[in-house]
């Protein structure tokens, strides 16, 4: 048995918080026999953890100077043997123990944020660098990312593993029902077909590029008759955050036919999936590329683009487009929409294609990874096994 602490101060946030609860889920099923210490877990709705998870609260700030010192001595209280660390946006000081970080993109140092300064930039990615070159381990999600953490950082191949994330269970429910269909439908006044994309409004995820590749789908259907009712839904930010989305609309002259939603729910997000025509992700920058999946697991036909992780992560189950090229990615979304034949290939591969990522998979190589970080640094540990 070994004690793993794992960082969860994050485990309610949106993106991360994903990835926590879903890996600790799998955790809490396979893995009886080693103790985990949660580190920042509150009440979390009152979920229920198996005997061998130990909620430590714990409220100091990642941003906070005292992180450094509490963390250091709330380690080494509970004889943690290895500090999982689920992100890299707060850097590992003087830990007493080993510890393992989980990458799951670089998009801050592929495509920084504008009003950034350079001063800062430069500050973060040597702050960065340090914690990454400190961790016993390196975790990324994808090859993809793990080829960008040696290209941006220099990390030497061989100190990094690869473990795909999962599918969350609640996309993996089957069909939408009849009922929640019209739920949909009377909920947010949806009687028409749309194509879908939902994820975050960054500048990576090209969103203005979708809706000049939509606006002119939209001409060719027009003229050819068919779909001519056709929507664009986005699901993500408030459109009033994105004005420059805004203008992109109204200069597309699409007014009527795009919408944006807003933050969904998940139990509603699914019957999205499931109802869509077409499932839209021309991201140009992806660590992993969930939502592809989730559209796959709903049967739904997925245009996306062939750069970064995203070819790696949907392989032959989805068209792959030019993300800078608006006029490639409006004949992924019209051949997805229209050729018959293809979106049945596409449906039937997608099926398989989601069988190929697992939380529990991952779990079990969170597992084997912790073992051996263990055993390095303590060799008189026994190792870790599963249950």
């Amino acid at each position: 048995m070994a004690n793993i602490a794992i960082d969860v101060r994050r485990v309610n946030h949106f993106g991360f918080g994903t990835y926590l609860r879903n890996i600790l889920r799998s955790l809490a099923r396979l893995d009886q026999i080693n103790r985990y210490l949660l580190v920042g877990w509150d009440d979390n709705g009152g979920e229920e953890l198996p005997a061998n998870f130990v909620p430590i609260p714990y409220r100091v700030s990642e941003r906070s100077p005292r992180n450094i010192y509490a963390l250091h001595l709330l380690l080494r209280r509970h004889r943690a043997q290895v500090f999982h660390v689920p992100h890299y946006h707060w850097i590992p000081q003087s830990l007493p123990c080993p510890y393992v970080v989980t990458i799951h993109d670089l998009v801050e140092f592929i495509y920084p944020p504008g009003r950034r300064s350079q001063w800062l930039s430069a500050s973060m990615f040597s702050l960065v660098r340090r914690s990454l070159r400190g961790a016993a381990r390196l975790v990324a999600v994808s090859h993809a990312t793990r080829r960008d953490l040696m290209r941006v950082f220099a990390i030497p191949p061989e100190r990094v593993d690869v473990v795909y994330n999962g599918i969350d269970e609640r996309f993996l429910q089957g069909h939408a029902s009849e009922a929640e269909r019209q739920f949909i439908a009377e909920r947010y006044a949806i009687h028409y077909p749309f194509i879908l994309y939902a994820g975050r409004v960054q500048r990576h995820k090209n969103i203005e590029k979708l809706i000049e590749a939509f606006a002119a789908l939209k001409a060719e259907l027009n003229k050819l008759g068919v779909y001519t009712d056709l929507k664009l839904i986005i699901i993500g930010d408030e459109l009033s955050k994105h004005p420059h989305l805004r203008r992109t609309v109204i200069r597309s002259r699409i007014e009527n036919d795009v919408r944006f939603l807003g933050f969904v729910p998940i139990e509603s997000l699914r019957i999205f999936y499931d109802v869509a025509k077409v499932f839209a992700f021309p991201s140009r920058y992806e660590g992993f590329g969930m939502p592809p999946l989730e559209a796959m697991a709903h049967g739904t036909p997925v245009v996306t683009s062939n750069t970064s992780s995203l070819p790696e992560v949907v392989d032959q189950a989805a068209l792959l487009v030019n993300p800078e090229n608006v006029f490639d990615i409006m004949r992924g979304l019209r051949q997805a929409l229209l050729d018959a034949p293809a979106r049945e290939r596409l449906k039937a591969l997608g099926y398989r294609q989601v069988q190929q990522f697992s939380w529990d998979d991952a779990a079990r190589r969170m597992i084997q990874i912790y073992g051996e970080t263990a055993d390095a640094h303590a060799p008189r540990n026994h190792a870790l096994t599963l249950a």
